[in-house]
This record gives C-alpha cells, sequence and structure tokens, in this order.
C-alpha cells in the first residue's frame, strides 16, 4: 500500500479545490450571461449581488468609551483622535474643516476628559494643528478614524461610521443618529 506524505496531501487538496473553484466559477459565468442575455443589465446583476449589511449601534458610554454593537465591541483611539470622533458625533450637522477652529473650545473640553492628567504643551498644540485649515492634522485624523472602524465592521458600511464628505464641504458622521446611544 502506497503511503503519502503530508506535503502531497495537502497538494492533492489544493488542486482538487482549484479544481472544483474552476468549475463553479465557470458555473458562476454561464448563469450571469444567462441573465444578460434574458435583458439584465450587468448594473442590475451587481446590484442583486449587493447585500447590504445592516448597521451596528454605537455606544458612548460616561467615561467616553466606545462600543460597537450588542458584543460591545470596543473601539479604541488615541485621546485626541477620539476627541475630534466625539465632536463630529456631537455635531450630526456636520462641520467644514475650514471651520474648525470655531469648535476649538468644544475639541479643547473633549480632549481633556479623555487626558485625565490634563492638557500639557504638546496636547494644546495638538488641538492647535486640528483646528487649524492650513494643517493636514484632521485629514490625518479622520484616516485613522476610518481605520478603527475598517477593522471592525463590513467595508461596505465603513463610510456610515467614518468622518466623510466632499471636499470643501460639510464633513459628517453618516451613522443615523438613532443608532447611537449615549449613557
Amino acid at each position: 500500500m502506497f503511503i503519502m506524505g503530508t506535503k502531497q496531501t495537502k497538494q492533492i487538496l489544493r488542486e482538487q479545490q482549484h479544481s472544483n473553484s474552476s468549475a463553479l466559477l465557470d458555473e458562476v459565468k454561464d448563469k450571469l450571461q444567462l441573465l444578460r442575455d434574458s435583458g439584465l443589465s450587468v448594473k442590475g446583476i451587481v446590484s442583486l449581488l449587493h447585500v447590504e449589511k445592516p448597521l451596528i449601534q454605537l455606544f458612548v458610554s460616561r467615561d467616553y468609551r466606545l462600543f460597537l454593537g450588542a458584543d460591545r465591541v470596543e473601539i479604541c483611539m488615541e485621546p485626541i483622535v477620539k476627541a475630534v470622533y466625539l465632536l463630529f458625533l456631537k455635531h450630526p450637522e456636520g462641520i467644514m474643516f475650514k471651520y474648525l477652529s470655531d469648535y476649538r473650545d468644544e475639541l479643547t473640553n473633549l480632549y481633556a476628559l479623555l487626558r485625565p492628567n490634563g492638557l500639557t504643551d504638546r496636547a494644546k498644540q495638538s488641538i492647535e494643528d486640528v483646528t487649524n485649515p492650513l494643517s493636514n492634522s484632521i485629514n490625518e485624523k479622520c484616516s485613522r478614524i476610518k481605520a478603527v472602524f475598517m477593522r471592525e465592521v463590513d467595508e461596505s458600511i465603513v463610510e456610515q461610521y467614518a468622518i466623510t464628505g466632499e471636499r470643501g464641504k460639510t464633513k459628517k458622521i453618516m451613522l443615523p443618529r438613532d443608532l447611537v446611544v449615549w449613557e
């Protein structure tokens, strides 16, 4: 009796999987062509394939910790990044980046709540940078926020949790506020 080694067995399994995947892909292509032949547009087919993920509730605790869903998955951010996020959460109407300096005091208060040891000169400079329309700091913070949510929610809904908006226009968190629970 011939006994195969582990490497050989794994290789055979991979080849079988590849063969099965190729056959399945060919079958899907045939079915898609049948849909096209029946008059359905590519856009229509894509819309059939798109399964929208449900939005997940966002909880903000008394001590400003952020949690997602019933499982209470914590969303961790650096204090300045979280302060920016909380500022935008508190302003569902959105904020234009060029007017962030108008929100400097509010951002400072939020940041101070997240830094129990007080605001150092460096922390104050971070606030100045974020609210300076000539600095790229706010864009960096928004990128970090999006990256955090990319790790926790489906890519199809991440824009709902991030700070988004067209360049030069109002930026906001699109998540419906009935899904934001403040303790």
